[in-house]
């Protein structure tokens, strides 16, 4: 894996470039010389977020009901609100 540090300034110029160098290895950009954003290939931010599921995807999952969440029990109690 290679890591690639392109400025601001080059990433504007050359996008071709960092879109190749995002195909080898994460690609970062500098603003005012310090570190400010990382590219990615799609396959690479595929493989780092693909484990990661959103709460719905979990509750929906297969055998999702089996499973004990240790839930404290509500102690406040819903009151009657007027809408007149």
């Amino acid at each position: 894996m290679t890591v690639t540090t392109l400025s601001g300034r080059e990433l504007n110029h050359d996008l071709g470039r960092a879109k190749r160098a995002a195909n080898e290895g994460p690609v970062i950009i500098t603003d005012r010389g310090r570190p400010a954003h990382v590219l990615l290939s799609f396959d690479e931010y595929k493989r780092l977020t693909g484990k990661m599921r959103t709460l719905g995807d979990m509750l929906a999952a297969p055998g999702a009901g089996e499973i004990d969440l240790p839930l404290s029990p509500r102690t406040e109690r819903a009151q009657a609100v007027d809408l007149t």
